[in-house]
């Protein structure tokens, strides 16, 4: 029996609430499924960072295929100064738009 390794899909996302003050970055390998839940903690008023501050548009993501990888990658973006996020961000996005729809 030879091994075979499996490829996955894993995203670091960076999302926002609707007037764009508040970051939450985060990792998952489903992102439509993420965002979704992330909608329902806000309407269930579910105790989470999420829910608090309305966040659930997204604003940047990139894609890994190992998950170390993008925990490593979150833990860095998470360190970072509001400013080099919004760097960041407009690398991909320079306009700020919400991109929940790549992912509907």
């Amino acid at each position: 029996m030879q091994f075979q390794e499996g490829f996955h899909t894993y995203y670091i996302y960076i999302i926002t609430n609707k007037t764009k003050t508040v970051f939450y970055t985060g990792v998952t390998n489903n992102l439509r499924i993420r965002l979704n839940q992330h909608k329902e903690n806000i309407l269930l008023k579910n105790k989470t960072f999420a829910s608090k501050y309305i966040v659930e548009f997204l604003l940047y993501y990139e894609k890994f295929t190992w998950v170390q990888d993008a925990i490593t990658r979150e833990k860095e973006i998470k360190g970072w100064r509001r400013e080099k996020k919004l760097e960041l961000i407009k690398t991909i996005n320079p306009d700020f738009d919400f991109l929940n729809y790549l992912f509907e």
